[in-house]
């Protein structure tokens, strides 16, 4: 009985191999180039690797079969482009919003956020959070980034001397302070201990969702909660999701003191007058969380559906900004030239300004502009992204099914020496606007493109060009970590596999 069992379930396998490779849509995939897959497994042999692995064997793999190739992982095929063209097929169509099931082991996270939701959930809570990052607002959170820069360097100035800084633990925190203090309207002084095991459950979780996205049999919950890093995944889950828990019933708790009074100022939260309101002698600035309390009150989104928005912007808006701080350090430690460049141009300004920054010197910094650019280029933070897109799409010279999963590789499309001369270097002037003429508009996506572009892309360059401004004023920075030496790691974000180490040098003047 047992073998009859087993000869059965060895024919339904064998009968559903055939039919998905030698259908149409598996014709259709099988049509593109690829590393040779085997029956039943496909590629996935060659995944179950270490996450440093994985990273070389897409870069070796996106060069060999430049411009696209597929990977079947079992019996799910996913492909992977690099070239701008196809990346504006698949990105610029505004009825492509789908994202790949790729998303799906971000839900247990996110649940369906407005990095995982799609159709008119994503609409609408787009259009809740839209003003949220109005350039009225922006303009707000500004002196937050000023102020909490400031904090970093006199952190680093009580050192007394050069010191050596772990570039990851230190923006990280760093990053996460910012984000609470602007779009959660909570600040996290005096709660080290708290903030810290968030910052490794986000790290933590990361290993666990690539563990997860390499091994499809672990695409369904059910089976996955039984094995010992579904046991993982559920510990880290309660760090994570008390942490935001937390930060929302904080902000509760003010508007309750405040009889919501500032809640209802907010009719009109793209003009400046209700981006900055005053509930007695208190100042209070627009937060996101904010939008999203006011929404519930409407009845537009429950508590639940506020939580997953939090934990998204959490996540989204704190590791992603230290990421590309931590690469822009260290690619200025290393170049030498391009950091006194830069800092003879925030010099020249803040001098002009009574040593000081402030809303207006900090639009006054193009060659930093380029130089963060540049950076971003060369190591974006989010290094791939995934979508599904609803309809059939011409991709190269393949025509590709409706609803197969496209990874969009940031990271290779950066460095395509078609669109990007020498593009292992580092050179802020690729962005001088002469050298920016005719290149192609999708061959640079650090936030995505598209209709489903990063919603906070102008708060993060704002962010990081405040943070490094007040860096470059007060310190000279020598490499300890050098970029060659540095090897990557697979993540929801561009991550070292290693701690990364700079020398923060106090200038005299």
């Amino acid at each position: 009985m047992f073998s009859i069992v087993l000869f059965s379930i060895f024919l339904i396998v064998i009968l559903h191999f055939s039919l998905l490779h030698y259908g149409k849509v598996g014709r259709m995939i099988n049509s593109i180039p690829g590393p040779q897959a085997f029956p039943i497994v496909g590629n996935m042999h060659s995944l179950q690797v270490s996450s440093q692995e994985l990273w070389t064997y897409v870069r070796t793999a996106s060069k060999r079969y430049y411009p696209i190739f597929r990977v079947w992982s079992f019996t799910i095929p996913f492909l992977n482009i690099r070239h701008p063209d196809d990346v504006e097929t698949v990105l610029g169509n505004t009825k492509f919003t789908q994202k790949s099931d790729a998303y799906n082991i971000l839900k247990p996270w996110f649940q369906t956020g407005l990095l995982t939701s799609s159709g008119h959930k994503w609409q609408v809570r787009r259009k809740i959070l839209t003003p949220a990052f109005h350039f009225n607002v922006l303009q707000q959170f500004v002196d937050i980034f000023i102020e909490e820069g400031e904090h970093l360097i006199e952190t680093l100035k009580s050192e007394g001397q050069p010191c050596v800084k772990d570039l990851l633990q230190f923006f990280s925190e760093h990053t996460l302070n910012v984000i609470c203090e602007t779009a959660m309207g909570t600040s996290l002084k005096d709660k080290g201990q708290f903030q810290y095991k968030y910052r490794k459950a986000v790290h933590d979780m990361g290993e666990v969702l690539l563990y997860r996205f390499v091994r499809p049999w672990f695409m369904f919950d059910f089976v996955f909660n039984l094995v010992p890093q579904g046991w993982r995944q559920a510990k880290l889950l309660k760090i994570l999701h008390g942490f935001t828990r937390q930060i929302i019933r904080e902000r509760k708790e003010y508007h309750n003191q405040t009889n919501g009074q500032y809640l209802t100022e907010l009719s009109d939260t793209s003009s400046e007058k209700n981006a900055n309101v005053h509930i007695g002698i208190h100042k209070r600035r627009l937060a996101m969380l904010d939008l999203l309390l006011l929404a519930n009150r409407f009845n537009q989104i429950d508590d639940e559906g506020i939580r997953e928005e939090v934990d998204t912007f959490m996540f989204r808006g704190h590791d992603t900004t230290a990421m590309a701080i931590c690469f822009a350090v260290m690619l200025l430690a290393e170049h030498k030239e391009i950091q006194n460049r830069a800092r003879a141009e925030v010099r020249e300004v803040m001098n002009e300004n009574g040593n000081k920054l402030s809303r207006v010197t900090l639009q006054k910094f193009p060659y930093l502009d380029r130089c963060i650019k540049e950076a971003l280029r060369l190591y974006p933070s989010v290094p791939f992204i995934s979508r599904a897109p609803e309809a059939d799409v011409q991709l190269s010279d393949f025509t590709v099914p409706a609803k197969t999963m496209i990874h969009v590789h940031i990271a290779d499309v950066h460095r395509d020496p078609l669109y990007w001369p020498n593009p292992d270097v580092y050179d802020p002037d690729r962005f001088l606007p002469e050298n920016s003429v005719g290149r192609h508009p999708y061959a640079y996506v650090p936030f995505s493109a598209g209709p489903r572009n990063c919603i906070g892309q102008r708060f993060a360059l704002l962010e990081i060009k405040a943070t490094l401004g007040l860096l470059l004023h007060n310190f000279s920075l020598e490499p300890v970590t050098y970029l060659k030496d540095v090897k990557m790691t697979t993540d929801l974000v561009i991550r070292p596999a290693h701690p990364i180490r700079t020398k923060f040098v106090p200038l005299t003047s």
